[in-house]
């Protein structure tokens, strides 16, 4: 046997178990971990994917609610999980971004632990205050938070999560101070802002457009590229000179560290098929968010340059754990 023919059969033996692993993928249901508590635009997302998954991998993909530690306690299992696919987990900025940012002992490297399969949807984020807020417009309410420094409150998802940072982002920009009232998830900090316990809310425009349609939230300022269809009448970061600010948040799935390629392209594939059927787009498009579907390549390159922006936020902030 030759050397060039010995060394082709040793790589074709390496990757034997990888091809293996991807034929027999999935072998058995699998468990999607969103970091956050029900009701925020992770879990909205997540379930509105999940079905349509289902049908394209042959198994039934289960949503799992694992909340805490704005996201790094779901993010923590799904990384210790066997790398065969089976658990994966839903990414958001406060989970590879946001929240690495502002806690060095977190446990996991956004860039090195996680290997990224797609980004789904682009989602705009909003602040929104309790109708029963003196200020419901971006003139007064910037007037009103310059008048009273530290005396109103705002909600996040969690400490070091996208809503927590962008938000501190906000106040270093605009020269403003509000507190940080941190909850488990957008579901709960929701629900406190709508019910009064809190005025101000940071949040991904799915979770949060329900409730403005409704009246029970006042929209005052998005971070989106332009104006949403959905909300004609409030201007943009950019448009108040806060382009910074202007960040989507990314909502997509990721795997354990050596997962192997071929697995995630199985999963890639699937996902981005089942977000091209037009009431899949349909349903995400009418939260207010725009479908993606980008590479694994490309979903990385993101995460990476996220995480650099939120490091910067910290620094310039002087933010700490609470």
């Amino acid at each position: 046997m030759s050397l060039r023919t010995l060394n082709t059969t040793l790589a074709l033996l390496a990757l034997a178990p990888a091809l293996a692993l991807a034929q027999n993928f999935p072998s058995k249901p699998i468990r999607l971990i969103v970091p956050f508590a029900p009701g925020g635009t992770t879990d909205i997302v997540a379930r509105i994917v999940a079905p349509g998954l289902s049908k394209e991998l042959g198994q039934q993909v289960i949503v799992e609610n694992k909340a805490g530690g704005g996201g790094s306690i779901g993010a923590q299992e799904m990384i210790k999980s066997a790398p065969d696919g089976h658990v994966l987990g839903m990414a958001t900025v406060s989970t590879t971004a946001a929240n690495p940012a502002i806690n060095a002992k977190i446990g996991y490297n956004p860039l090195t632990d996680f290997v990224p399969v797609i980004n789904i949807a682009a989602t705009p984020n909003v602040i929104a205050v309790h109708p029963s807020f003196a200020a419901k417009d971006y003139k007064s309410f910037i007037a009103l938070l310059k008048a009273n420094p530290g005396k109103f409150s705002y909600a996040s998802s969690g400490t070091g999560g996208i809503g927590h940072l962008q938000t501190e982002l906000f106040k270093s920009l605009s020269g403003t101070f509000i507190t940080h009232i941190p909850y488990r998830g957008a579901g709960p900090a929701l629900n406190d802002t709508v019910a009064g316990q809190v005025p101000i809310i940071f949040d991904n425009m799915p979770s949060a457009l329900p409730f403005i349609k409704d009246g029970r939230l006042i929209p005052i300022v998005v971070a989106a590229p332009n104006r949403l269809s959905q909300l004609p009448n409030v201007p943009t970061f950019k448009e108040v000179g806060l382009e910074p600010v202007n960040r989507m948040a990314y909502y997509g799935i990721h795997g354990p560290k050596n997962l192997p390629k071929e697995v995630v392209d199985k999963i890639h594939a699937a996902v981005k098929k089942t977000v091209e059927l037009p009431e899949v787009r349909a349903r995400i498009e009418g939260t207010g968010s725009l479908v993606v579907a980008n590479t694994p390549a490309e979903f990385a390159a993101q995460t990476a340059a996220e995480f650099e922006v939120y490091k910067k936020v910290v620094a310039a902030q002087k933010l700490k754990l609470d």
